[in-house]
């Protein structure tokens, strides 16, 4: 296994340090400050937790335009860079506009709640042993037509929204690096060839007698050991890896659900000097060989059948909103859902952190990734979407537990579709910007209804009657006519007559049943422990017998806020004995089925199933 406590899981040198802690604090409501030192710091906040947080001290959910951000930074001897080298700060996420001064000089600024950016300090530095550092996040509560998820736009939370997000909420960092250094690493496996490929892009000036060293790394046996000459920027290589024949051996190497079998790299940038190597930069990283595969009916997972066992995950904690307590919480979460019977998620609505997907890969679950969505269709709206989708996809394309991309669902943002040529247009060029982007994953444009442009459909249908259920997509006839002329959500499934036999279903919601003795909701609800339990075994019953589907995901993982259909309280205790919803989540409580020659019931297990491992509370 593969530990780390890095940010960067996949992008880790040895030389940074975590920044997280106190920091000094403003609301500027009124936006009255443009200056740094204009700013009347008069509270104290704990990052990386937004303020709306009860962690974050304050705790404070009205509405934030405007926040700032100030920390005092004592230097230690080794965040000096050597010679020519720099010093980066990092921030993992700020919501949603952020500047960033240090030591009185304006160093950049970024557009995007979610995903992360960085402002080199070096040459602020000018010998100091100290650094101002200043941060400024403009989130307007009110604009409907940025990226922002699931954060609600009223006063407080309604529906199916939650508290806002205001300002950094993922990891504040410090790092050295050299004046010549590897930026970029990505890796794309090629199962088909046993190899790798590797992309990165080096930072710097580029000078003569530059190599890359690679090495792959399997527990302690070295799968490969190659140098490339350094011709320019940017350097694209296939590595090989000896196949080893026996299914047994290869089965090994390859990543899974039950068996997440992560390779460690090491990327060294190498320069010769008198004859004598010496590292300019060294940077640890690890992959996996798997493959992603679409079939008419199916979803394949390294060519083999794989049946999608997936649960809703929002990701939000009830003292900390966004982000987990500590990352422990991540770990804990995987976890969990590995114990409930799942094989994977469907991130909804939020970008997790890199150390959340981190534990994907190591524990091993598969992860659909989804855009949090804007809810205006304008031009502004597409650009801001459009701009940090890139990133998104650049920053976690080579993580292995991502198997799905999803950059819109349920038409949010785009509300015409069906009578909107522009809308379906849209929809259509980020389903091709996002397989573009990445060719080795499939891409569903338009999640739950309205697909216009898609490698699988997915149908959002809270129907709590498995008869009901099971008659839609109990056969591919079945499922075929549900899409073509059912409305599961009031919604048409398909438009401008998509091709309906050449793509898997998924049945990507369904299920929500609502259990507390609070008084939040669900799309059903059952009226005591016993009761919730029965439901959820004859809805995942009903479901996994259907054969006109893929796979299936379940709404939810956790309550979340006035959200009470979790299989778990928010607080992530479960609901009812984890064994028995692990059991129902894979069918292995039996299915009781008319005997083709007596009529009555009698045991019948779905072979799809077979095999499958239960994991204990």
């Amino acid at each position: 296994m593969i530990e780390s406590n890095h940010p960067r899981p996949q992008f880790e040198r040895n030389h940074w340090r975590s920044l997280n802690g106190l920091w000094q604090f403003a609301f500027d409501k009124q936006q009255q400050w443009r200056d740094p030192e204009d700013v009347n710091f008069d509270l104290e906040i704990q990052v990386p937790f937004c303020p709306e947080s009860e962690l974050s001290g304050l705790h404070d959910t009205d509405y934030h335009p405007v926040v700032w951000y100030k920390k005092f930074l004592e230097l230690n001897p080794e965040d000096f860079p050597d010679p020519g080298g720099r010093l980066l700060l990092h921030f993992e996420a700020v919501d949603y506009f952020a500047r960033v001064w240090v030591n009185g000089q304006m160093l950049t600024e970024h557009r995007g709640g979610h995903t992360p950016f960085r402002a080199d300090v070096t040459d602020v530095m000018e010998g100091k042993t100290t650094l101002e550092i200043v941060l400024q996040a403009e989130d307007d509560p009110l604009d409907l037509a940025k990226p922002r998820g699931k954060q609600d736009w009223l006063p407080e939370p309604h529906a199916i929204w939650y508290p806002r997000t205001t300002g950094i909420w993922q990891e504040v960092w410090l790092e050295k690096v050299p004046a010549v250094r590897i930026s970029v690493i990505r890796w794309t496996p090629h199962i088909q060839n046993w190899e790798f490929g590797l992309d990165v892009v080096l930072e710097g000036e580029l000078t003569t007698d530059l190599w890359l060293r690679v090495r792959l790394i399997d527990d302690d046996i070295v799968l490969a050991d190659d140098r490339y000459a350094v011709l320019r920027d940017e350097i694209s290589r296939r590595i090989a890896v000896t196949d080893p024949g026996i299914d047994d051996f290869r089965d090994h190497l390859l990543w899974h659900p039950h068996h997440p079998h992560l390779i460690k790299a090491v990327i060294e940038l190498i320069t010769l000097e008198e004859g004598r190597e010496r590292v300019l930069d060294q940077v640890f990283s690890y992959t996996a060989m798997r493959s992603v595969s679409l079939t008419q009916n199916g979803f394949l997972l390294n060519g083999r059948p794989f049946y999608l066992r997936l649960v809703l995950d929002q990701g939000y904690w009830a003292e900390s909103l966004m982000t987990a307590p500590t990352d422990a919480h991540l770990r804990r979460d995987v976890e969990l859902t590995k114990q409930l019977g799942f094989n994977g998620v469907r991130k909804h609505q939020k970008l997790e952190s890199q150390r959340y997907l981190f534990w994907c890969d190591v524990l091993g679950l598969v992860v659909w990734e989804e855009m949090p969505s804007p809810y205006r269709f304008n031009t502004l709206a597409i650009d801001r979407l459009v701009s940090e989708w890139m990133e998104v996809i650049k920053r976690d394309i080579s993580h292995p537990c991502i198997v799905t991309w999803v950059p819109l669902n349920e038409s949010w943002g785009v509300p015409d579709l069906p009578n909107n040529a522009a809308h379906r247009n849209y929809v259509r060029a980020l389903y091709f910007l996002t397989r573009t982007l990445d060719p080795t994953r499939p891409v569903i444009g338009n999640d739950g209804w309205e697909n216009v442009a898609t490698d699988m459909i997915g149908i959002h249908d809270y129907s709590d009657n498995p008869d009901e259920l099971f008659m839609r997509y109990g056969n591919f006839e079945s499922a075929s006519q549900v899409i073509a002329r059912k409305r599961p959500g009031g919604r048409q499934l398909v438009l401008d007559n998509l091709e309906i036999g050449n793509h898997p279903v998924i049945l990507s919601e369904f299920g929500g049943i609502a259990y507390s003795e609070g008084g939040g909701w669900g799309y059903s609800r059952a009226h005591s422990a016993e009761n919730f339990l029965e439901r959820y075994q004859k809805l995942l019953a009903a479901v996994s017998r259907c054969e006109g589907l893929a796979g299936f995901c379940y709404t939810q993982l956790t309550d979340t806020f006035q959200e009470e259909n979790g299989l778990l309280y928010m607080d992530r205790t479960p609901k009812v004995d984890m064994q028995m919803l692990a059991r129902a989540t894979v069918n292995a409580v039996p299915i009781l089925v008319a005997s083709a020659d007596t009529g009555t019931p009698t045991e019948k297990r779905d072979e799809r199933f077979q095999g499958i491992e239960i994991f204990g509370p």
